[in-house]
């Protein structure tokens, strides 16, 4: 997008039952210092993502205004059946909304959830990979774990962190991980809301982004680590908590973390523009987007669930998609052909085998062994051939 469109503060893929990929878009009345007049209420905006050509659409499909009471819109978590979420504001509290809807007619509804309106100013929402549960981080270091959607509390902690900056659930649903200002990290149970570890470092390292993979055979933590004037991603084994390595993938300060639902790709947003996506199981690079944002922090960063295309945006800048340049996925069709073919090849080779067999059990023959011509009948024929000097006996 165009500067001058940089109003927006935050964006987020929306997946549908219907296999649809949406995208939402929050828009202060704010950007860059400047203040908008009330004419330019916060908005939230549904947009429809085309496939074929990796964009967005240029007029949303539903919209909400937010009343200047709500204030600015900081930041979103998106359930992951894609029908409801939940925003932060700048006054206080949050709001959650439910889409309804299908393929181009979308309506977006504000639901009435008291428990949540009285947050005060919150910095991380995030919903459980499983949907069950709902954890908000505040400005002011509380943390709030609740199930979903019946808002019960599972974990209500004043004294969390010293101010959060950052939180991620497990793939499993069983962990919480959670960052703070001052470079420190926790883990927390979500079942009962205990203190499970306090990330190590050392004294010139902080600790302030997170993300667990999510591919469910390597169980990893990894965390964007500011180790004095470099940046790195450190590696974590959640069955010890320990940090087990680390690589300079970045190679610059972090605004964003995030990785794909399949687990095979890890992404980092820098607070000048760029982005880079690393292959988790080789920990490399495998593409880069450099000035994608010019001289801007990036405030998103997603990668679309159906796609290798991420989502980014940032407040002078706007929303950007951009298609990865990495290798190509199997799809399903693809890997049914193969099987398909390998079948085919196996028959044929069977038939050709068989043809080319000459034993009774259709087994090659050895070298010194009669092949079926040479083969005389035990049974059946009984009349002499020249070559028998008796004849035939009369018994």
């Amino acid at each position: 997008m165009e500067p001058g469109q940089g109003t927006v503060v935050f964006g987020s893929w929306i997946r549908r039952p219907e296999s649809v990929n949406l995208v939402v878009l929050g828009k202060s009345r704010t950007s860059g210092g400047r203040h908008f007049s009330s004419s330019s209420p916060s908005l939230l905006e549904i947009f429809s993502f085309d496939h074929n050509t990796a964009s967005i659409s240029s007029s949303p499909l539903a919209t909400y205004e937010l009343e200047e009471a709500d204030g600015d819109l900081v930041s979103i978590a998106v359930h992951p059946t894609g029908d409801d979420f939940v925003c932060s504001t700048t006054n206080g509290g949050c709001k959650s909304f439910e889409l309804h809807g299908e393929e181009t007619n979308f309506t977006l509804l504000a639901k009435d959830l008291p428990a949540l309106q009285s947050f005060g100013p919150q910095k991380c929402l995030a919903f459980s990979v499983d949907g069950s549960k709902f954890a908000s981080g505040g400005v002011d270091g509380h943390l709030r774990i609740l199930n979903w959607p019946s808002l019960g509390s599972i974990l209500d902690e004043p004294r969390a962190h010293k101010s959060f900056h950052d939180m991620d659930f497990s793939l499993d649903s069983e962990f919480l991980a959670s960052t703070s200002i001052d470079g420190s990290g926790r883990i927390w149970k979500t079942e009962d809301g205990s203190p499970v570890a306090s990330l190590a470092r050392s004294a010139d390292e902080k600790i302030e982004l997170c993300r667990f993979s999510k591919d469910g055979t390597k169980p990893f933590l990894f965390c964007a680590v500011q180790k004095g004037d470099k940046a790195v991603t450190s590696v974590y084994d959640i069955s010890s908590w320990k940090k087990i390595g680390f690589k300079r993938l970045l190679k610059k300060p972090a605004s964003i973390m995030s990785v794909s639902l399949d687990g095979k790709y890890l992404a980092l947003g820098s607070k000048d523009g760029d982005i880079c996506v690393a292959e988790v199981k080789k920990m490399e690079v495998s593409h880069w987007s450099r000035r994608l944002h010019l001289g801007t922090n990036i405030t998103s960063l997603e990668f679309c669930p159906s796609q290798r295309v991420v989502l980014t945006t940032s407040n002078q800048w706007g929303a950007v998609v951009t298609k990865l340049t990495v290798p190509a996925d199997w799809k399903e069709w693809q890997i049914y052909v193969l099987l398909l073919g390998l079948f085919l090849a196996s028959a044929i080779a069977f038939y050709v085998f068989f043809e080319n067999s000459d034993s009774f059990w259709n087994f090659p023959l050895g070298r010194d062994q009669p092949g079926r011509s040479r083969i005389q009948p035990i049974f059946g024929d009984t009349q002499s051939s020249p070559e028998d000097p008796f004849g035939p006996v009369d018994l």
